[in-house]
């Protein structure tokens, strides 16, 4: 049965449309890959502050295989930079939803997340309608 990957972003007030972008901007990208199910990227309500990306693969394979791919390299790579140059007083530019560590400085991109957790889950049941 399926594999159900779930990133816990952590978003300061004010980031989130800034995330939500981001991801848009990059739509597309994921569903090429095989054994890609579902994708739902997940707004908070009630005041908390982690956005959910919830991910549906055929299997942990192809998890792995989206995660060795170049399509997430160069997706992360500029969320790395980011987070970087955020931490070290440089210049963000603005790249991967995810976002890093660290504040950006006034007046640029900078990571839209500032931390993350992946949760990972079998699907032991599982309904749609019909």
């Amino acid at each position: 049965m399926s594999v159900v990957k779930i990133n816990v972003l952590q978003v300061p007030e004010g980031r989130g449309e800034v995330l939500e972008q981001r991801f848009a901007s990059r739509a597309g990208e994921v569903e090429k890959v095989d054994g890609f199910e579902s994708f739902e990227l997940l707004r908070p309500t009630e005041g908390f502050d982690r956005y959910l990306v919830v991910t549906r693969w055929r299997d942990e394979e192809a998890f792995q295989g989206w995660m060795k791919s170049q399509a997430f390299q160069q997706g992360h790579a500029r969320s790395q930079a980011d987070a970087d140059a955020a931490s070290s007083g440089g210049h963000p530019g603005g790249g991967h939803p995810g976002g890093g560590q660290g504040d950006a400085p006034q007046g640029h991109g900078g990571p839209a997340a500032v931390g993350s957790e992946l949760w990972h889950f079998d699907i032991v049941t599982s309904a749609t309608k019909a």
